[in-house]
Parts: structure tokens; sequence; C-alpha cells
């Protein structure tokens, strides 16, 4: 992905909220370990901050407290304040399965190999029609995907949470089932823009964000960022997904933001972006097509009626 000069944000804007070992940190190599032989935290070797939004970021507290994660509650409260009690694996993998030449299970070390670690901000927007600009740290998925060396039967890659039913809400309490299961088309998958996240504001992904991995597709809802991967696989046919299993109507498998198409409850022409505005309860503005990334993404539905495969 080619980024301009006026998309790398000054460091500035958040310095305080990204973590740095040292004078000498930026110069070294990922994978490289200082003299102590101690090891190099990938996001503090993360590069530039891309900008893809041209805006600031929402404060860190905002982002880390508001969220939608329905296996630690269903209200946006709610993962703030159970999800940090959840003890995730200690060797977390993922596993790359189905059409593929190659499957294999990677580990976040060997994942983090694979592509030099970014920092992209990005607007998140939230099918209840609220939204965020977010500073995520990760790598390119494709970076990932390609591993297994996909076949030509992969139309489609299928993404699966992890689920504790002893930690975690059961699906009865949360109103949906579990595991939580998202996908995209593969074209979709691997696009320059799509993120595997492993970090926010330059740190760890928070329990409640996903940790300690997730995907971030910045042109559709947030619902579609799938939280703590575990599994993916490669299919010829479009995968269920939890909230379109839940209520098609509303949740479409594409899921691209559209100010055209309403949710059946309210409009999406409009948007709250939160943390602005009097007393902090956010400020209403005009939802994009494609959240603003229709230069980069519009080609991959050219012809699609997108009323139609919403």
């Amino acid at each position: 992905m080619s980024l301009q000069s006026s998309e790398i944000t000054p460091k500035e804007l958040y310095f305080n909220r990204r973590r740095f070992l040292g004078a000498t940190a930026g110069a070294l190599a990922f994978g490289a370990l200082p003299a102590s032989g101690a090891k190099v935290n990938p996001l503090d070797q993360a590069g530039p901050m891309h900008n893809l939004t041209g805006e600031q970021p929402n404060a860190r507290n905002m982002v880390t407290t508001y969220n939608n994660f329905y296996e630690f509650g269903t209200h946006h409260e709610d993962p703030a304040h159970n999800a940090p009690a959840w003890k995730p694996p200690a060797n977390w993998t993922i596993s790359l399965e189905g059409e593929v030449a190659k499957p294999k299970t990677l580990d976040l070390d060997a994942i983090l190999k694979l592509a030099p670690v970014e920092e992209r901000i990005y607007r998140h927007r939230c099918v209840e029609a609220w939204s965020l600009v977010i500073p995520w740290v990760g790598i390119p998925l494709s970076a990932l995907l390609k591993q297994a060396e996909p076949t030509g039967n992969a139309k489609y890659v299928a993404f699966e949470s992890y689920y504790d039913p002893h930690q975690m809400l059961s699906s009865r309490a949360a109103g949906i089932r579990f595991p939580y299961v998202e996908g995209l088309r593969l074209n979709e998958a691997m696009h320059p823009l799509t993120l595997l996240a492993v970090g926010v504001y330059g740190e760890s992904l928070p329990n409640q964000n996903g940790a300690p991995v997730r995907l971030v597709v910045p042109w559709k809802y947030g619902f579609k960022g799938i939280k703590s991967i575990t599994r993916i696989r490669f299919v010829r046919d479009q995968p269920p997904t939890t909230w379109n299993v839940k209520w098609g109507e509303a949740y479409g498998f594409y899921s691209n933001v559209n100010p055209n198409r309403d949710h059946p409850g309210w409009s999406q022409r409009r948007e709250q972006r939160l943390g602005g505005g009097l007393f902090g309860q956010g400020t209403s503005i005009n939802t994009q097509m494609f959240n603003g990334y229709r230069a980069q993404v519009a080609g991959l539905y050219s012809g699609m009626d997108l009323l139609r495969y919403y």
C-alpha cells in the first residue's frame, strides 16, 4: 500500500501514549535483540503512524471503555468491567485451514515476524450509528493468509473467536451464538487496508478491545472486526456470520458502511462521533460511503447492487 506523506501523522498527536525502549529503539529491526538479550516488544518497533483519516484519534479512555464484545457483556460499558479478569491462553495460536496448500498453526511471535508492524489511524463506524477514530497497531492480514497458500477453490475467509464458557457469557445470556464467527470475501481479506491488529495506542490490545489479536476492516461496520481470533478457514462458499444469522435484515454479510442503506431501526446517513461536542456527548456528522475509504475499496464492488448486497 502506497502512503502519501500527508497520511503520516506527527507523533506529537499522541506521543505520550506510545512506549519506546530508548533513544535507539527506532533503529532496531523487528526481531532484533538488544545487548541485554531481552526480547524486543514489536509494538515498540512499529513504524510511522499512517493516518488514513486526516483526523485526530479519540482519547484512549473512550476507545477502551466503550466497546461491543458480547462475550463479556451486552452493554457498551460491560467489557471494560468484565474482560480484564479474563486470562487468555499463554501461547496464543491461530490455525489456517480449509482450501489451502499448506495448512498450519502459528503463534503470535511467528505471525508478527511475517511483516513490519505498523500503526494506522482508522475511522471506526459502528452499525449503531456511532463512530471513533482509533490508532491501531498490527500487520496486514494478507501477510498471514499468504502463508497457507490458498488454492483456487478459496473464495471466502471464515474467522472464529476464542470462546471459554467458564470465563465468558453463555450464548443464552448474550443472545447470540458462540463462538463468534465472521467472514470476508477473499479479495476483501487480502486488501492492503485489512489489518490484523495486536495493539492500540502503541500498547497491547486490552482484553475488551479483542486481545490478543483482532480483525480491523475500516470500510465495514465495526461488528465485522472479529476479536480474539483463533481459527481462520478458507472456504468455497459464503460462510455464516454471527450477526447475519441472528438478524440478516439488519446485518448483511458485506456490511459495508453505506449511508444509503438504513438499518431497520434507524437511518445510517449520519453518525455520532463520540467524545466531541457539548459535555463530550459527541458530534453529529454525515456518514461517508465506505466510511471514507471509497477511493481505496470501491473497485472491490464494481457492478454490485450495494443495497441488495449490504
